[in-house]
């Protein structure tokens, strides 16, 4: 059975390998793909804020019949 030490070393050279064969994205497509984020997640919060609203109302009136 190999030591811990010998375990962390085979693990840290095998993840330095992998890393190396890593496509990183340039310049370009990082802001692209982070402005498609950054429209998405704000598209989903208008639509949860919709949602939320409309069920607010709704719990409103339901309240609105029994008071």
């Amino acid at each position: 059975m190999a030591s811990i030490f010998t375990r962390t070393r085979d693990y840290t050279v095998e993840v330095t390998e992998e890393l190396k064969k890593v496509t990183w994205p340039d310049w370009p497509q990082l802001k692209n793909s982070t402005l498609v984020i950054i429209a998405f997640v704000l598209l989903v919060s208008l639509i949860i804020l919709l949602m939320d609203t409309v069920v607010r109302a709704v719990i409103n009136v339901i309240m609105s019949l029994f008071s």
